[in-house]
């Protein structure tokens, strides 16, 4: 059997097995032998929360609890590393259509959970990482490069950034909008945690509205609340493709993330500095955003970028359940100062501190696609969107960081 061939039907199996919420993945013709367990795996502190009873009721609540087993047979029955990246990739991609059909209404929504739940595909996801690092294939082609390979595949896609393309043509569209959520955070505070705004990606993603000024179509994508991948690019790498000039098919690029309990805000400011509170890892920084080189950028790095998003429009739209603010605040170190001050828009020649949305994930993802616009030149409408922090019954949400 070909390296193609026994790709495509692993990765058969794993959209029959994810997909339809199969306990296993179909048998596939490979010989491959059974894979072996690592003793110790090497995972992140992600992983570690795997283990509390509250994720595994919210998988077995939400029908995802099969998902991990169902990526491992796939991996395992690959045949070689590199059709065990392909299988991981429609995988993953399987994985991120069916939190969106599930969010969408579409289909047994496979407990009791509420549909609108972004967290069975955060635990998921995580619990489909755990057995990647865990199997150990019997293929000779296996390497520790290879796994990573499979799991940067994995993630990758089943945050739905394999599916952003639009499916219309430049001659029947009106508007396309390409936006951005995350994953929970807070964890340690709180493991039942959800995130409004991944829960947003998912309802809106592949969606076509009708406007008074024609369909606008919006495809989505989730982030991580980890430096790192934001450290190698991840957030440009997805809006890249869709800015490029003379490629260019988004007319609206926004960031949304969770903000304050309440009330929505438009962020006119992102500054390029990262704080010191922890992510999902518990890793803690403090320095001014790094952009990869491969990444278009500017030289110098500029201090601060500006939402191009119609925000007084935005507010002035139908009032709905809770009130829009535009936010100007921000806080810099004044050229030939070293206090950092609290101010409506920043002065000339200052350093960031925090922009509008603060010094975490939110405001660094709102920096780093609207400095990609500006390296770019790209004619877009781009900006962040904090969206009210959100209850689930008796699941009380935290309010006090902007983060993702």
């Amino acid at each position: 059997m070909s390296t193609r061939t026994t790709a495509l039907t692993a990765a058969t199996a794993a959209l029959a097995a994810i997909t339809l919420g199969l306990a296993g993945a179909p048998a596939t013709a490979s010989t491959t032998p059974a894979c072996g367990t690592v003793a110790s795996p090497d995972t992140r502190v992600e992983h570690t929360r795997l283990t509390d009873p509250t994720v595994s009721d919210i998988l077995a609540r939400s029908g995802f609890d099969d998902v991990a087993g169902a990526v491992r047979t796939v991996v395992c029955e690959a045949g070689s590393s590199r059709a065990a990246t392909a299988a991981a990739r429609l995988a993953g991609q399987a994985l991120w259509q069916r939190a969106v059909d599930r969010v969408q209404g579409r289909g047994d929504a496979g407990g009791d959970l509420p549909r609108s739940d972004d967290r069975p595909l955060y635990w998921a996801r995580l619990a489909a990482e755990l057995e990647i690092a865990r199997v150990a294939p019997a293929y000779r082609t296996w390497s520790e490069d290879a796994r990573a390979k499979v799991l940067a595949a994995f993630d990758r896609s089943s945050r739905g950034i394999e599916s952003t393309a639009f499916a219309r043509g430049e001659a029947g569209r009106s508007r396309q909008v390409l936006a951005s959520g995350f994953d929970p955070f807070t964890l340690d505070r709180n493991i039942r945690q959800s995130n409004p705004s991944g829960a947003t990606a998912l309802a809106m993603d592949g969606r076509v509205v009708q406007t008074a000024k024609g369909p606008v179509e919006i495809q989505t994508v989730v982030f991580p609340v980890l430096w790192g991948p934001f450290a190698q690019g991840s957030v440009e790498r997805a809006f890249l493709p869709h800015l490029v000039p003379g490629k260019r098919d988004v007319d609206t690029a926004i960031t949304i993330s969770q903000g304050r309990a309440g009330r929505f805000d438009l962020e006119v400011w992102n500054g390029a500095h990262r704080g010191t509170f922890p992510d999902n890892d518990r890793v803690s920084v403090n320095e001014t955003i790094p952009i990869p080189e491969d990444v278009p950028h500017a030289d110098p790095q500029p201090q601060w970028t500006r939402t191009t998003l119609p925000v007084e429009a935005m507010k002035a739209a139908v009032p709905g359940t809770f009130p829009v603010n535009i936010n100007r605040i921000i806080t810099e170190i004044p050229a030939g100062s070293t206090a950092p001050v609290t101010r409506e828009d920043p002065t000339p020649g200052s350093t960031a501190v925090a922009g509008g949305g603060g010094d975490y994930l939110s405001n660094e993802s709102a920096y780093r696609t609207t400095a990609l616009r500006d390296a770019l030149q790209a004619d877009t409408k781009q900006g962040h969107i904090h969206v009210p922090v959100l209850n689930r019954g008796r699941e009380r949400r935290t309010a006090g960081r902007h983060a993702g």
